[in-house]
């Protein structure tokens, strides 16, 4: 509908005539030169000079008096003082065209004379000029002049037949788009002005289909997933269609889920009105919906918003009340950008964040009629959710909204009205549209699953309902109350997620390593990955978004270098030792470029980072090539290790983190290194790790930065906020200069030791002792050296399993004294009988029903049973690792 309109509409702005006639203006100066060079020649009886131009001077001026007097019309139209525009009946557009000398009689020259020089300049060589005006004003003449006068007619006048479906509007123009200031003698002096924008709209679809009606077509076949509802929109096509198949979707019931959300958690009423779409009261509580939701559905969330204004509003609202923050603890948010040209950007950085094994998924904010809503495929985890927030109603007071409503209501009284719709139900009719272009993006395919949620309390009415799609409309069930909502999605994900298959694995930058390496893998399946990533890009299916990418083949091989050209080199035989060594030189390079980068290379390069390194290390270990570098100090060669080690953490922390917390994480880094505050550090830390157990781990990992006086504590603050420790043991309080003076005295004790067996094994073989009645070695007594020294590693082995020993006592009797604490008397006689059982019977199941029931009953003992670790036996320990697993997540 909305195509057939555009395509038989047009907007002329001032820019346009500007560019138009500096083509013109090009176009008359190279032709002057040739003709006073011509003049030269043919006094001279030279070959005279030939612009491949086959126009007169005359002609091409004529051309521009056109489009001056064009402009001079335009311009001549007075404007209501309140700037709104002026509207006229659509013949107005051939009186103006007339003003100009461009009619039905002029027209077919005059787009005769515009095809040639649009030609010349194509074909000219030298500096480029702008033919974007002279291409438009050709189409436009045509859109208006679209029906040739029948043969021997005279005085033929379509106005009547033709204007009735248009209205011209002119306003002053207000894009960005700047006229250019001629300074020629032609200039009009309006040009020194604001110029107009001259309108020519359509609003009948149906006129489009006549027109390919009348050109011979025999067949026309309209199909699309939203059409609903059809009544309505074979009405405004204006032909008759005798065949109509509305399809119900090619899923199961328990593949979708459909909720009504009129309230929100705190009981407000969610509505997105004109009068209510900015008050605290929504923003609130539309807040508060999000950030469960995003809890609930896993994966890729989307969230479409009914116009721009009212996403940015919300985003304002939520990030200084922290409903952002909230929600991104969960779920990071990326926002569909205005511009297209960084739109294909922030979609890639969605979709690398919903693969991340080590996220929640992400959640994407985007605007119904936008480019996300339209034109893009969710499949599978990219979107196992969306939001509907309101009704996205077009702009009540803009001019072609109005015109158009003002048009099906004239077109309705006078006498068609069987026809064609009226105008409050053609305005209804496209934010329904909107809302099912909108859910359509979640299911895609015959194994894919999803849920909706509409988020406002209009989609309980009748009639709202009635216009969603009928693969929906059987689904849908109204929650009064939101945590009925809650549990129910909650137990459809789970059930989704354990009777349909798991979907396509998807080539992620992470996988790049894979596919260049398994040389042997069928080549159908690397192309069913590969055509996932080019399908997910929007820029491959909308033609205005398209880039121009070097071409390296054809195929999906063409396509994995363009995708992972910057990850993984493809390998080839080395010709010759020097190109060998040239390239472990490169590599060697690019290594350290990549380390000095860090912190500065974009959020999809950061999360490749982790598995190029175990690339490097896997291909180390094969025995690939290794540059050795030869130093004079050893000891910075044991830092590399660690340096790998903290850039894999700060990469780590990055994928998982959104934006701000990590923000917030490298503030409070940078702040403890300066300060040396550790409560400071740590309350950060823990703000930013512990909420989510999944990231327990890094609030661990993070042992590795702290300063040795402090890591005893920290280690203490990890056991008692998530229940396991860093791996505390007391050398690690030592400073550096303290751990390299207690090496040289363990490395000085060592060489003593060997000092001392090396004099026993010389005395063994001195033969004046071993020919003296056996010498030393077959004497008893205490006083030999040999035998002193072969005790002292003894003892010093006995020693340190005797402290081992000693530190898992403490241990455990810390450990048993917390259970204490946190049980009451009975209960822990119980817990302690089923320790002592396992301890005589090993019945590892009898043990685990008794000590898991015990630490679970309250969420703040559930470390106790992490910390149980201790006391279970090796055999049983991947066991009860893989149960406590699945009982806290």
């Amino acid at each position: 509908e909305k195509l057939c309109e555009e395509s038989s509409s047009f907007d002329l702005t001032p820019y346009d005539l500007a560019s138009a006639m500096d083509a013109i203006n090009v176009v008359l100066e190279e032709q002057a030169k040739v003709v006073q060079q011509n003049e030269i020649n043919a006094e001279f009886n030279m070959e005279l000079a030939n612009s491949g131009l086959n126009m007169e001077l005359e002609d091409i001026a004529k051309i521009k008096k056109i489009l001056l007097q064009l402009e001079s019309a335009i311009d001549a139209v007075e404007l209501p003082p309140n700037d709104s525009g002026i509207t006229k009946e659509g013949s107005y557009i051939f009186d103006l065209f007339a003003a100009a000398q461009i009619t039905f009689q002029t027209k077919s020259s005059l787009l005769e004379s515009l095809e040639q020089i649009l030609q010349f300049l194509s074909g000219r060589t030298g500096i480029f000029v702008n033919t974007s005006g002279l291409h438009k004003l050709s189409d436009i003449i045509q859109t208006v002049f679209n029906v040739d006068p029948p043969e021997g007619t005279t005085g033929f006048m379509p106005h009547q037949s033709i204007s009735k479906y248009y209205k011209v509007h002119i306003h002053l123009d207000n894009s960005n788009q700047k006229k250019k200031q001629r300074t020629d003698l032609w200039n009009s002096s309006s040009a020194k002005k604001q110029g107009k924008t001259l309108s020519y709209w359509c609003f009948s679809p149906g006129y489009s289909m006549h027109e390919l009606v009348r050109q011979g077509v025999r067949t026309i076949i309209l199909t699309s997933g939203t059409l609903s509802p059809l009544s309505s929109f074979t009405m405004e096509m204006q032909i008759p269609f005798p065949v109509c198949l509305e399809n119900p979707h090619v899923i199961d019931k328990h593949q979708l889920w459909v909720g009504i959300i009129p309230k929100g958690p705190d009981g407000a009423v969610l509505t997105s009105t004109y009068e209510r779409r900015f008050s605290e009261d929504y923003l609130s509580s539309l807040g508060k919906t999000i950030g469960n939701l995003v809890r609930v559905v896993p994966h890729g969330l989307l969230v479409f918003f009914p116009s721009y204004p009212v996403m940015d509003k919300s985003l304002e609202y939520w990030r200084e009340h922290d409903f952002a923050k909230r929600i991104e603890e969960v779920k990071p948010m990326f926002v569909e950008p205005r511009n297209k040209g960084s739109f294909a950007e922030v979609m890639d950085a969605y979709y690398d964040k919903v693969v991340c094994p080590k996220s929640n998924g992400a959640a994407f904010l985007a605007v119904c009629r936008g480019k996300a809503s339209e034109g893009l495929d969710f499949a599978d985890i990219n979107g196992r959710g969306v939001i509907i927030t309101g009704l996205p109603f077009p702009p009540r007071m803009e001019p072609r909204v109005v015109l158009k409503m003002q048009f099906l209501d004239e077109m309705r009284r006078s006498g068609a009205g069987a026809q064609y719709l009226s105008g409050r139900e053609w305005y209804s009719q496209q934010a329904s549209r909107a809302v099912n272009q909108a859910i359509g993006r979640v299911i895609r395919h015959r194994q894919d699953y999803g849920a909706i949620f509409l988020c406002d309390h209009r989609f309980t009415t009748g009639d709202v309902r009635g216009k969603l799609p009928s693969w929906v409309r059987p689904y849908v069930n109204v929650y009064d109350n939101f945590g009925h909502a809650v549990r129910s999605v909650s137990l459809f994900f789970r059930v989704a997620q354990e009777i349909m298959p798991p979907p396509l694995p998807q080539c992620t930058s992470g996988s790049a390593g894979s596919l260049n390496e398994s040389d042997t893998a069928p080549s159908t399946s690397s192309e069913q990955i590969l055509s996932l990533k080019k399908a997910k890009n929007l820029d491959d299916h909308v033609p205005s978004l398209k880039r121009k990418r070097k071409v390296n083949g054809g195929g999906a091989s063409s396509l994995c270098v363009e995708y992972e050209q910057e990850l993984v080199s493809p390998r080839r035989q080395c010709i010759g030792l020097l190109e060998a060594l040239e390239r472990n030189d490169k590599s060697s390079e690019d290594a350290e470029e990549e380390s000095d980068l860090l912190g500065e290379e974009k959020a999809q390069r950061l999360s490749t980072l982790s598995l190029q390194y175990e690339k490097r290390l896997t291909d180390e270990q094969k025995g690939g090539r290794k540059k050795i570098k030869l130093v004079s100090n050893t000891v910075s060669d044991l830092t590399e290790p660690k340096k790998a080690r903290a850039t894999l953490y700060i990469a780590t922390v990055k994928e998982t983190l959104s934006q701000q917390n990590y923000d917030l994480f490298s503030k409070a880094l940078q702040h403890y290194k300066k300060t040396d505050d550790f409560h400071a550090m740590l309350s950060q830390m823990s703000s930013l790790f512990i909420e989510d157990e999944k990231k327990h781990i890094l609030l661990r990992e993070f042992y590795q930065f702290v300063r040795p006086q402090h890591k005893k504590q920290f280690d203490e603050a990890c056991c008692n906020l998530t229940g396991v420790g860093c791996g505390y043991k007391p050398e690690h309080s030592l400073l550096r200069e303290e751990r390299e003076i207690l090496a040289k005295k363990i490395e000085e004790k060592q060489s003593q030791q060997k000092t001392a067996f090396s004099k026993e094994s010389c005395a063994q073989l001195n033969p004046g002792l071993h020919l003296n009645r056996g010498g030393f070695h077959l004497t008893t007594g205490l006083n030999s050296a040999g035998q002193n020294a072969s005790r002292a590693p003894r003892k010093d082995t006995e020693k340190a399993s005797s402290s081992r020993r000693d530190h898992h006592q403490v241990l455990r009797a810390t450990y048993l004294n917390d259970v204490k604490r946190a049980l009451n008397k009975s209960t822990y006689s119980r817990f302690y009988e089923a320790l002592l059982a396992y301890k005589k019977t090993d019945n590892y199941d009898a043990m685990i029903s008794v000590i898991a029931a015990l630490t679970t009953e309250r969420p703040e003992d559930f470390h106790l049973l992490q910390r149980f670790y201790m006391f279970v036996r090796p055999h049983h320990k991947e066991q009860f690792k893989q149960m406590c697993k699945d009982l806290t997540g």
